[in-house]
């Protein structure tokens, strides 16, 4: 009984961790030269500060990727983890 119990303590710091770090991730994605409604995964931001911390860094490199000379497609920084 006591083995049960620490292995559903376990499990719960487990899924507990796993919802804060989804609330702290950002998912950069990018369009396509030739379908702009294409959701295509560039970076995921999980580090594990706060989420203005990966926030922060998304958008920074959402930016970067748009200044560069010839880039054609759309760039942008969703909360949470990759969704196709």
């Amino acid at each position: 009984m006591i083995k049960q119990a620490k292995v559903f303590i376990f499990a719960g710091f487990i899924l507990l961790k796993c919802n804060l770090l989804w609330e702290n991730t950002y998912t950069l994605y990018r369009d396509s030269v030739l379908d702009s409604n294409a959701r295509i995964h560039v970076a995921t931001f999980d580090a594990e500060e706060s989420g203005d911390y990966n926030k922060e860094n998304c958008n920074l490199a959402k930016n970067l990727f748009l200044k560069q000379e010839g880039v054609k497609t759309n760039f942008w920084c969703e909360k949470g983890m990759y969704k196709k």
